[in-house]
């Protein structure tokens, strides 16, 4: 849940640090004084776009701190994109005078995008004209998904696969003489490279065996005279390497008992004198295996011009030919598998198999949770003032299988006893547009137990008062011990049924500059507040008593009213 707001050179608001608890809070205060200002501060502090028009004039920069509870769900996703976990999850957001913005997930430097992948864990807001949404067939359908605790990703990647092997199928039949084409031209040229078969390495070993072969001569050579040079093959045995490094060796250790420091020159000498040994043998190995080849050398060549000329056709380097007959087997298979209209047609079967089975799944559950939504709708709303009224939840099925399933859902309302239930949209008083979304909010929210921790509620309770605004008091300070709800409202007998209560008040500073301040309020503040919202600025004493009235009644969680605050409503 939210446990800390904090704003600074935020619209018209200087500086405002607020704690939060669990329970029911509304914010209060007079029209035009600001009360949405930390709705909009917590939405931007959870990705909502913002702009240079949100900082404080003549201020540089306008900064969002929001703390919460870090939910369990959010700590895989924390985890992968390296933010560090905690008990609290801190987002910040600040936005300069030019409209840049930069954010912070728990210190770390974030992406704005980052923060609205937290949103859904965090914070779920129904404004005053929730409504409009729910008369969208896309809301009305997710809605309901949610009721039933339904998850339909499935749903839709059977469909993709299903729309993909149909535009699979579609293309090989528009297109069977291109790919026909274009097979025997991949044939042909796979036919050719084959004749030459080259190997993954080939050209390189190639390339080395014909380089040692065309200078057989040379070689054979140079290893004879290195040989001669360290053996005296050639007569000179006394002026070979060895026949000079074993006089060296005799001569030093002639005097080595007088000075024994050139003890490791000869051992120096005597280690020259192995490896001469074994560089002799080496050579000697390599003249008694070599030879010149030259009808090797002579296929070696014309493997090397063939390899060339295919290299020059295709305008490739020659080392690349083997990768080049790979990727054209690899086309000339998937080329085969397009056109192949048998395989594609059981792949497309197999495919609309798949979704309907899902869609089937998907179509039970929706209607099974179908009724259940409507029953708890309609229950909720006999309590808002529309005894009689019920709510349906119509499930028409669609023409063409869809993305989201067979059918959508529609909203029917029906405004009271005896009335035909209509589409949700068509419903004419704005009052009951109003009763209907909170009972349909407060009903889902009860229900959904893997939503967000703190639900805002902002003047979801316009257009209803009385007996009316009382339930919707004791509607949300009810929701209240199951999550954090803010509400902001205008109604007296909602905030009278708060646990907590901040007031909104907009001044004039000394600077000239109209400010914006939130506070706490309880005792007689609290009263004085809730009988400014009864009776306006003037407080009667028959205000202040409707007010302290109205609160004992809301915490001794009476339903019943006495007759002062009957006539408070009335």
């Amino acid at each position: 849940m939210l446990r800390r707001l904090s704003l600074r050179d935020f619209v018209i608001v200087p500086s405002l640090e607020l704690d939060f608890e669990g329970g029911f809070a509304v914010l209060t205060g007079e029209t035009g004084a600001g009360k949405s200002i930390l709705i909009d501060a917590l939405q931007l502090a959870l990705g909502q776009r913002g702009d240079a028009g949100v900082v404080r004039e003549s201020a540089s920069r306008a900064e969002i701190t929001a703390e919460f509870d870090s939910p369990p769900s959010l700590q895989p996703w924390l985890d992968e994109a390296g933010f560090e976990p905690g008990e609290t999850l801190l987002l910040r957001r600040v936005i300069d005078a030019q409209g840049k913005s930069r954010a912070w997930i728990n210190g770390s430097p974030a992406t704005v995008a980052q923060l609205r992948e937290t949103a859904g864990s965090l914070l779920d807001i129904h404004g005053q004209h929730a409504w409009q949404g729910l008369t969208r067939p896309a809301s009305m359908r997710a809605l309901l998904d949610a009721f039933a605790r339904l998850d339909t990703a499935a749903l839709a990647r059977t469909h993709a696969a299903w729309r993909q092997a149909s535009e699979r199928l579609e293309a090989a039949q528009t297109r069977s003489e291109e790919l026909t084409r274009e097979r025997e031209r991949l044939a042909w040229q796979l036919e050719e490279i084959g004749r030459l078969a080259p190997g993954a390495d080939e050209w390189d070993e190639l390339n080395a065996e014909h380089q040692r072969l065309s200078h057989a001569a040379s070689l054979m050579e140079a290893a004879r005279l290195a040989l001669e040079a360290l053996t005296g093959a050639s007569g000179e045995a006394e002026q070979s390497a060895e026949s000079l490094t074993e006089q060296a060796v005799d001569k030093l250790q002639d005097v080595l008992a007088f000075d024994a420091r050139l003890a490791p020159a000869i051992e120096a000498l005597q280690g020259a004198q192995a490896q001469l040994q074994d560089a002799a043998h080496t050579l000697n190995t390599y003249l008694h295996g070599a030879e010149q080849e030259p009808e090797r050398l002579a296929e070696l060549d014309e493997r090397l011009s063939a390899w060339m000329a295919l290299a020059r056709r295709y305008r490739r380097p020659a080392a690349e030919l083997p990768a080049l007959h790979a990727q054209w087997k690899a086309e000339l298979q998937a080329l085969d598998e397009a056109g192949d209209l048998a395989a594609l047609e059981r792949a497309l079967l197999e495919a609309r198999k798949a979704y309907d089975q899902e869609a089937q799944r998907v179509s039970r559950a929706r209607a099974q949770a179908a009724p259940a939504l409507a029953a708890a709708v309609t229950q909720a709303m006999q309590q808002l003032g529309m005894a009689g009224g019920a709510f349906e939840v119509a499930l028409l099925p669609q023409e063409q299988p869809q993305s989201f399933g067979l059918e959508s859902a529609e909203f029917m309302v029906a405004g009271h006893a005896g009335s035909t239930p209509r589409p949700l949209g068509k419903v004419a008083s704005g009052g009951e547009l109003s009763r209907i979304a909170l009972a349909i909010a407060v009903t889902t929210c009860q229900l959904d137990e893997g939503g967000a921790a703190t639900l805002i509620f902002d003047e979801i309770d316009a257009g209803v008062g009385g007996a009316v605004a009382e339930t919707v008091g004791r509607l949300m300070k009810q929701l209240g011990r199951q999550r954090q709800v803010l509400a902001v409202t205008h109604l007296p007998q909602v905030a009278a049924c708060a646990d907590h209560h901040f007031v909104v008040a907009k001044a004039l500073r000394e600077d000239g500059a109209t400010a914006s301040d939130v506070s706490p309020v309880q005792g007689e503040a609290r009263v004085q507040e809730i009988a400014r919202m009864l009776g306006g600025e003037r407080l009667s004493s028959a205000s202040l008593a409707h007010a302290q009235e109205m609160l004992v009644q809301s915490a001794l969680g009476s339903p019943e009213t006495s007759s002062s605050s009957r006539k408070a409503r009335s």
